[in-house]
């Protein structure tokens, strides 16, 4: 297994400790590189493989380039080395050494021959200097983007990096158009008082050395493993059936996502059975067109020129058979003896389709028996008790209770006629 040795995610400094195995354990800060490689190489010991001399070295964010060791020193990942520079020299931090370095080297169309060196083991003096100049990095881009605006120059200053000694001073920065920035140099030279390096960079480049969090809800490929930038159009989003829709398809730099790439050569081989999708069938009850295609199902929806809201899905051998009948001359069945499913289109949901309360739709009925009012005792006009209210429930077989008053209804206190009073005992005083 490989020994696990990080460092922050900036180069900035190294704050794992080292192992008696000469590799730096796990960084304590809990950061890790960007678009690192895992040496799966570090514990094969294979004598008939010739050392390389060249390692890889990481400085600010993605940034990365090959060193050769002509001093011969002993360097692991996570070392912090003094590189040349021009002029001066730089400080990064090894971030991949072993045969791996020539198989990157290789990738990346990187020639072996006059390399940069390797001076020495960055000393305290080193990472003090190299950590001052990385701490004025945010004042000064506050600044240069201050001094850019006062020069209505239509660019962005995206970061700046400082070299490890302090002499020279990279500003990144994007544009539409091409920047006139002679008087800008000036202004950033005299305050700074240091070598200016202006470096145009694309608006992907930009998304990568920012970073964020993308519509997934996991960082940006750029920032995490995406080594390369393939361009990416339209044709992709509309092989895979995808709404163009320019905002669910561009990502943070404003452009076309690169996921969109990542699918597309396994649409593109599971489109090749398909019939192409302008393909129109003349069928007996007229020409039906194509509506769209489902590449999972392996079904194409077709529809009737002069009634378009009927829908029928059909299977790619159906398919392919009805235009081998129109190739030959002849009508093919109508699209209802062969479909699998129609699905007819209304009007109404086309329009509600878009509505934003789609999603809130309520049952017209729904709470209807819910808001009854029930009647309320104490709102009662007779003087009949609460137990006698009319919240009682009827009987199984009894007629419900009509509570509406009758014409010639007798008031709820009379007495009947035949009633007669019981004779009382008498009382006697003296007893």
């Amino acid at each position: 297994m490989s020994c696990g040795c990080k460092t922050s995610g900036d180069s900035s400094h190294s704050c794992g400790t080292k192992s008696s195995n000469g590799c730096e354990s796990v960084d304590t800060c809990g950061n890790s590189y960007k678009l690192s490689v895992f040496d799966w190489l570090s514990n094969i010991n294979n004598p008939s493989q010739s050392q390389t001399d060249f390692v890889e070295v990481r400085f600010k964010n993605d940034r990365k380039f090959f060193y050769k060791n002509v001093n011969k020193l002993p360097l692991h990942m996570g070392s912090v080395i003094t590189v040349e520079s021009s002029p001066g020299h730089d400080i990064g931090v090894v971030s991949l050494t072993g045969e791996l370095v020539k198989i990157q080297m290789k990738k990346k169309n990187i020639s072996e021959e006059n390399p940069l060196k390797i001076y020495r083991l960055a000393n305290q003096k080193d990472i003090e200097v190299w950590q001052d100049a990385r701490g004025r990095e945010e004042g000064v881009k506050i600044q240069a983007r201050k001094i850019a605006y006062a020069l209505d120059l239509e660019m962005k200053i995206t970061d700046i990096e400082y070299q490890g000694d302090g002499t020279k001073v990279t500003i990144f920065y994007t544009a539409e158009t091409r920047v006139d920035f002679r008087q800008l140099i000036k202004e950033y030279a005299s305050l700074f008082r240091t070598k200016i390096d202006m470096k145009q960079i694309g608006f992907r480049q930009e998304a990568a050395k920012v970073g964020g969090i993308g519509s997934c809800g996991r960082e940006l490929c750029c920032s995490t493993w995406l080594t390369d930038f393939r361009s990416v159009n339209t044709n992709a989003a509309r092989y895979q059936q995808l709404s163009i829709n320019p905002q669910k398809l561009a990502g943070q730099c404003g452009k076309l996502k690169c996921c969109l790439n990542y699918e597309l050569d396994s649409y593109l081989d599971a489109l090749s059975d398909f019939p192409p999708s302008s393909t129109t069938i003349d069928t007996e009850k007229g020409k039906a067109f194509c509506i769209k295609i489902d590449v999972f199902k392996k079904k194409m929806w077709f529809a009737y020129a002069d009634h378009s809201m009927a829908w029928y899905d059909l299977d790619t051998k159906d398919v392919k058979m009805m235009i081998a009948k129109n190739k030959n001359g002849e009508k093919a069945p109508p699209l209802e003896d062969v479909k699998v499913h129609d699905i007819p289109v209304k009007s109404v949901d086309l329009i509600q389709e878009n509505n934003m309360d789609r999603f809130e739709r309520r049952n017209k009925n729904s709470g209807k028996s819910q808001n009854k009012r029930k009647p309320n005792p104490q709102n009662r006009s007779d003087n009949r008790p609460a137990e006698n209210s009319g919240d009682r429930r009827n009987k199984p077989g009894e007629k419900p209770l009509d509570k509406t008053v009758q014409p010639n209804a007798k008031p709820a206190n009379q007495k009947p006629k035949n009633f007669k009073k019981k004779p009382q005992p008498k009382r006697d005083d003296n007893a």
